[in-house]
């Protein structure tokens, strides 16, 4: 079995997901066979494995810092929120049901052997697993049916390190509160402490680390500083939703709706790299400003985030846009809002009916059973302004809960679904409204630059924009984020607490 070491956190978004890509990416330098884990994760970015299962995509992105090809044995538990107060469960890829807080937290206990089972098989087959936490082990509420913090180092046996955010201040107080609320054997599996994020002169800060090692007798391993890397986040948390970060509008302008139940915001992270390309994520009317294409991403709930749109006052400014030869694309669930009608007769999402935006000449139909496709294939004969992308290649993949009547005029072609030779159609197209379900459409290929050339060239400016290699870009930044951990991380601490264990 491999030797396995967990990152936890004070809070979340303490820097877990990325620390522990850092770790990846470093044992992965060093010539060991790593790979994340984590039971159980809370997000609505998601990502359809070479099987067709579904996970998380920070353990993805660890994957990937791994040099793996991504596994759901790496994320056996995938929770995607559908309300304030409920949430679908995803169990080794696949859809268990929708339940509400309190019938999960009755519920998961029984999901333990599962989750050994799936740590057991990662751990059988690499010599080194990195298991990230989620969001604060002393949570106390929660604490006796825990299943992904000190339940889950336990299960492991892993030593723990703990990572601290100082950026939003109270960092001391965090560990020292932290640590005081777990129980004394859990206490005793916390090996070092990480303090995350920081801006300043360690000098200033070494009296507090000092201090803080005194009262809670563990080392402080490393003081990581505030990074500018350009690696994935998960959900909400992440930065790029920001309007600090948004809010500066380039030669080709891209706005992306910030729906309520937004999923997958990470098929447009590719725009970013693209040199005079602005992204900005909005959430108003007023934001919207005068975009050169707007995308509707995915949503976990289509036809109430739908509804949101209607009722602040999007969705008229958006058909405005469009009447205007604004290019509108909708990805998954923002495709399915496109359309004439959104039907849900079970309950799947929303319930009963609802008239879309009508700019697609498509019909909807939620379904119990989920679509979760591995896709290859190419565009269709594109009009219009985006007639460019006319038979490019693409790749990426599928996940929804609806069937959709594509109308006449297709947008791609599939070649390959799960590996498999593939003859089918997907998404639609009606001049410059277009429509497709797969995630990942942009990433790959010159499918992004060769958007961003077509709307240079509708603004009267002739330009060829140089392909993106997003695969290398992010290779580049986790050899980035490894470098920078190593400078400001003791890893020879983190070595001996790995072989030493628990």
């Amino acid at each position: 079995m491999a030797k396995a070491i967990m990152v936890q956190g004070t809070m979340s978004n303490a820097g877990k997901s990325l620390f522990t890509a850092g770790l990846c990416r470093i044992l992965k330098q060093d010539g060991y066979s790593v790979a994340p884990f984590k039971s159980q994760n809370m997000a609505l970015n998601s990502y359809i494995t070479e099987e067709g299962y579904e996970m998380g995509r920070a353990q993805v992105v660890q994957a990937e810092a791994a040099g793996l090809e991504p596994s759901v044995l790496m994320n056996p538990i995938l929770l995607k929120p559908t309300s304030d107060k409920g949430s679908q469960v995803i169990v080794n890829g696949e859809v268990l049901g929708n339940m509400n807080a309190e019938e999960y937290f009755s519920y998961k206990n029984k999901l333990i052997p599962d989750i050994i089972k799936a740590y057991e098989t990662l751990s059988a087959n690499h010599a080194v697993i990195v298991i990230e936490g989620a969001g604060s082990p002393a949570e106390i509420n929660l604490k006796s049916e825990d299943i992904v913090n000190m339940g889950m180092a336990k299960m492991a046996r892993a030593p723990v390190l703990l990572v601290a955010d100082i950026d939003r201040g109270g960092v001391f107080a965090s560990i020292y509160g932290t640590i005081m609320l777990l129980d004394e054997d859990e206490r005793e599996l916390i090996k070092g402490i990480v303090i995350n994020k920081f801006r300043g002169d360690v000098e200033i800060l070494k009296p507090g680390l000092s201090m803080i090692e005194e009262k809670v007798n563990i080392p402080i391993v490393g003081v990581v500083p505030y990074l500018k890397i350009d690696i994935e986040d998960e959900d909400s948390l992440s930065e790029r939703l920001s309007k600090g970060k948004n809010n500066t509008v380039e030669v080709v302008d891209i706005a992306v709706i910030q729906l309520p139940r937004m999923s997958n915001f990470t098929d447009f992270n590719v725009f970013e790299l693209i040199p005079g390309v602005s992204l900005r994520y909005i959430k108003s009317p007023s934001e919207l400003g005068n975009p050169d294409m707007i995308i509707l991403p995915g949503t976990k709930n289509t036809m109430g985030d739908l509804l949101w749109l209607r009722q602040i006052g999007l969705e008229g400014l958006i058909k405005k846009h469009a009447s205007q030869g604004i290019v509108v694309f909708g990805v998954c669930g923002g495709y399915q809002m496109l359309g004439k009608i959104l039907s849900d007769p079970l309950g799947v999402e929303h319930g009963g009916s609802l008239v879309g935006m009508e700019l697609l000449d498509t019909i909807t139909t939620f379904a119990s059973n989920k679509t979760r496709t591995r896709v290859n294939g190419r565009f269709q004969q594109i009009d219009g302004l985006l007639s460019k992308l006319s038979n490019l290649p693409f790749s990426g993949y599928e996940i929804h809960m609806g069937l959709t009547d594509g109308g006449e005029a297709p947008l791609t072609h599939l070649d390959k679904c799960n590996e498999e030779t593939a003859d089918q159609v997907d998404g639609s197209q009606n001049s410059n409204v277009i429509g497709s379900y797969i995630h990942g459409i942009f990433d790959e290929g010159n499918v992004a630059s060769t958007i961003v050339e077509c709307l240079l060239n509708n603004k009267g400016i002739d330009k060829t924009v140089d392909q993106i290699s997003f695969k290398e870009y992010k290779e580049g930044q986790y050899n980035i984020l490894a470098e920078e951990i190593r400078k400001s991380v003791d890893m020879t601490a983190v070595y001996r607490i790995l072989e030493e264990g628990v």
